[in-house]
């Protein structure tokens, strides 16, 4: 009986495989999909732009603020507060590149846009990126760019 009801599962699974008259395995019909052996690779994410890539630093004034984006953290600071947030991820929708995390209770979203001649309101000086940053029911507006690029005062 232990030997019968092997026998009869390979004979059920054999039954199941279609064959040709010669009970060779039979081609599919011609008008069958193609059976591809590897699956289908996943799409491919939309290239982020290369204003977002790396260390970026935000900041702006009245009141003072400044962001610090870096692979592992955010920090966000103020003459009064500082706060250090987990990275996250970040998206790219519509043109601007949007960091979310969350520090105990405290949610933060960072937004960037490329804008050429940003201005920060206290200086000559002008940045590739505007910056958006709501913290709790605050917005703060300001500019940024990458760490290595910052602009400075006579060059």
């Amino acid at each position: 009986m232990r030997t019968l009801i092997p026998m009869i599962a390979a004979l059920a699974l054999a039954a199941c495989q279609p064959q040709a008259p010669d009970g060779s395995l039979a081609q599919p019909p011609a008008d069958a999909p193609p059976v591809s052996a590897e699956p289908a690779p996943p799409p491919a994410a939309p290239a982020l732009p290369a204003a977002f890539q790396g260390d970026i630093d935000a900041h702006g004034t009245e009141p003072f603020w400044a962001v610090e984006i870096r692979q592992t953290q955010i920090s966000f600071k103020t003459p009064e507060a500082s706060i250090v947030f987990p990275a996250g991820g970040m998206a790219v929708a519509d043109g601007a590149a949007v960091w979310k995390s969350t520090a105990g209770d405290k949610p933060i979203k960072i937004t960037l846009r490329e804008q050429p001649g940003c201005s920060d309101g206290m200086s000559d000086l002008t940045y590739p990126l505007a910056a958006e940053v709501a913290l709790g029911g605050t917005t703060y507006k300001g500019c940024a760019s990458k760490t290595a690029e910052k602009p400075k005062e006579g060059g």
